[in-house]
């Protein structure tokens, strides 16, 4: 089998991206890119990664959807819907964390993630950097904002880490980004990543970050 049709049947199995486990329809505008920023806050700790998606589903159900709405929602409200989820052991701590980042990005950024892309130039380090300023997020959550958003902020791409490299590997696959990026058109290169990232995840456990 040679690697196209390898990369072919790996996004028919499993090339859905956490943004759209999540029910997010990504669009670069200020909601869409906050859903994805919670989501990395929300797999930022060793948890079953199906549970930190239901996590990102209840807080959106709960009306949690934009960075104004999880500032004013209650502690115990974001506390609540975590545990719907059974986001349990690590519920209080990212209730807070939630909060907190919230209330950064509305103060820092005014509510848009596409500012802190212009404060960092387009640079996609500087981009890395400004996201672990969020409380919670580390390299790995960066890394997976980064992984989700590239189809919409060229300057990511590509955006294959550690983690996704590796299971290039696993599957006899080039192991760099810029050949990895040669499989697919633009588009779907956050499917691609998603999908081996998922090689690595055996046990459905996502990596906690440095946080």
């Amino acid at each position: 089998m040679n690697q196209r049709t390898k990369v072919e049947r790996l996004l028919e199995e499993c090339g859905r991206t956490h943004a759209e486990e999540a029910g997010i329809r990504l669009r670069d505008t200020p909601v869409p890119l906050y859903q994805v920023l919670t989501l990395c806050v929300l797999f930022s700790v060793p948890i079953r990664a199906d549970t930190a998606v239901a996590a990102a589903r209840e807080l959106f159900k709960a009306g949690m959807r934009s960075p104004r709405a999880m500032a004013e929602a209650s502690w115990q409200e974001r506390v609540d819907a975590l545990g719907r989820a059974h986001y349990k052991r690590y519920d209080e701590s990212t209730a807070t964390a939630l909060g907190e980042g919230a209330d950064l990005v509305l103060e820092r950024y005014r509510g848009d993630l596409r500012r802190l892309r212009s404060a960092a130039e387009r640079d996609p380090g500087r981009i890395r950097e400004l996201l672990c300023e969020v409380p919670r997020i580390g390299p790995v959550g960066a890394d997976i904002f980064c992984r989700e958003v590239q189809g919409l902020w060229p300057e990511l791409r590509p955006a294959f880490d550690r983690r996704a490299r590796a299971g290039a590997r696993t599957l006899g696959l080039p192991g760099t980004p810029e050949k990895l990026a040669r499989l697919v058109p633009a588009t779907e290169l956050p499917r691609l990543a998603a999908a081996l990232v998922r090689t690595q995840l055996t046990d459905g456990t996502t990596e906690p970050d440095a946080a």
